[in-house]
């Protein structure tokens, strides 16, 4: 989400709308995102090809200041599908919440006078990693139920925006080094330990994301310090690849369950795009939707459970 205000006109064609013509993407697999089309951002879901939207979150903001506009964000699923952990300033200051899927039993995960968000899980569901303005910048780790709660690494640079590998091995995060505006990828071990950069493009990096099989990175990123797009990179820093092409800025990569497409935001519609680059859109840009959030669970797993 510290991306969602970088929003700027431009589209690309063969987008497909979902009140238009012959979405052919798959149904099932739950896509959770944030829309403000009730005037302030609260979370939803939908199917994979962009049916069944419909609102998860109850509480209501104040449309009248940028911190209730800005009331809940960030969703990000548990590995088992049943858990959706967000932000929310409904307390004042952004905290750590997490519900049922099915937008019940929410629950206060952290209480700071910092800005606490971005979170994501680990892939057995006992930890998450989020994002605090304290300090700077850094990344910060707690149990699923709040406790426990420390520092990633004790680096001086502003750090942010974790994204768990599904693998468990490692935690990337955007990090920018002292006296620079230059933002990159990089990665640390859960303890801290092996942190390194990944990118190297020299712009400004935001929102990582793991393939399934934990071997390459989808994030946005700015190379002219103009326009944002999706790329993509193996952890090794190599194989840098530009899915989306588009006038338009794309923001807040997520891979879908099988890794073969990845959702994202442009122009405040939410859009999925094959690796090959042929796209479809899901939500409609007057609704101003962002931060898509695939459910790690396929729906085939689901009904097999």
């Amino acid at each position: 989400m510290t991306t969602r205000s970088i929003l700027a006109a431009g589209a690309v064609g063969c987008l497909l709308l979902v009140s238009g013509c012959g979405n052919s993407g798959p149904k099932g697999d739950d896509i959770a995102f944030v829309s403000s089309r009730d005037s302030y951002y609260a979370i939803y879901l939908m199917d994979a090809d962009g049916s069944g939207q419909r609102r998860l979150t109850e509480e209501v903001g104040d449309p009248s200041t940028p911190e209730g506009v800005q009331f809940q964000t960030d969703p990000a699923w548990s590995p088992d599908g049943t858990r959706i952990a967000f932000a929310s300033a409904r307390e004042g200051s952004f905290d750590i919440y997490v519900m049922s899927a099915d937008g019940t039993g929410t629950k206060r995960l952290t209480s700071s006078s910092a800005q606490d968000r971005s979170p994501s899980w680990s892939p057995d569901g006992s930890r998450i990693a989020f994002s605090r303005s304290s300090d700077g910048g850094k990344v910060w780790l707690m149990d699923a139920d709040g406790t426990d709660v420390r520092r990633l690494t004790d680096e001086l640079a502003e750090e942010g925006e974790p994204s768990w590998s599904p693998d468990g091995r490692w935690i990337a995060y955007t990090h920018r080094a002292p006296g620079t505006d230059v933002r990159e990828i990089w990665v640390a071990r859960p303890d801290g330990s092996g942190r390194r950069g990944v990118t190297t493009l020299g712009g400004k990096s935001y929102a990582p994301d793991w393939a399934p099989d934990s071997t390459r990175l989808a994030f946005s990123a700015s190379r002219d310090g103009v326009r944002y797009g999706i790329y993509t990179v193996g952890i090794d820093g190599k194989g840098l690849r530009r899915p989306v092409r588009s006038p338009g800025d794309a923001f807040e990569p997520a891979w879908s369950p099988d890794g073969t497409e990845i959702a994202f935001s442009r122009d405040g519609a939410i859009v999925v795009t094959t690796l090959a680059g042929v796209e479809r859109q899901l939500t409609d840009p007057e609704d101003n939707d962002s931060s898509p959030a695939w459910n790690p669970r396929p729906e085939t797993d689901k009904e097999g459970s």
